[in-house]
């Protein structure tokens, strides 16, 4: 009995560790102007505030593989449309009305090497996905007030029509961490 208390304790210590901490959820997402692939200014939250948003932000290029592991459940969740002549008479597809951004992040040192990095994620991204990337190439790196505890693991907040987050979550995709996004987005 203590050995399973012990690992259910570890594990909330670790899932503790590495995902954005509870302060953050209820708090306003801080300004942050980045820019679309045209290079047009977005500024979050402000020109999300309506709709509900998913912001994906890879903090470094170590993010990458986790981040890559979200790309198609997201797509097909949020972005993929049914084709209806293909469509089993059973599927049921939503369609949610959100703002989705996936933000890679140049800050510091790697500010520096942000044009030739965009151009490069640009190339290997698919134009499908352009209208849902955005680029962050400023000095602040968010880092206390979006708590970033790694750089190398991407972060995922939900804000709400005000452009407050509502829920946190970072590292590889899994199923449970997409429907508690989606549980969110249908009951609001």
């Amino acid at each position: 009995m203590k050995k399973i208390i012990l690992t259910i304790i570890a594990i909330a210590c670790i899932t503790m560790a590495f995902s954005p901490k509870a302060s953050v959820v209820g708090t306003l997402f801080p300004g942050m102007e980045c820019e679309d692939y045209n290079g047009k200014a977005v500024n979050l939250p402000v020109d999300t505030k309506g709709k509900y948003s998913l912001l994906c932000i890879a903090f470094s290029t170590a993010a990458e593989p986790d981040l890559k592991t979200w790309i198609n459940p997201i797509y097909n969740k949020f972005i993929g449309k049914v084709d209806a002549s293909k469509a089993d008479v059973f599927d049921i597809h939503v369609d949610y009305d959100v703002n989705l951004y996936f933000i890679p992040m140049f800050t510091g040192f790697n500010k520096l090497a942000s044009n030739a990095s965009k151009d490069k994620i640009k190339s290997k991204t698919d134009k499908e996905l352009y209208p849902y990337l955005l680029f962050y190439d400023g000095g602040k790196a968010y880092k206390e007030e979006l708590d970033f505890k790694k750089r190398d693991i991407p972060y995922f907040f939900v804000l709400d029509k005000t452009g407050k987050v509502i829920y946190t979550t970072s590292g590889k995709y899994d199923d449970s961490k997409l429907e508690k996004i989606v549980d969110i987005f249908e009951e609001n």
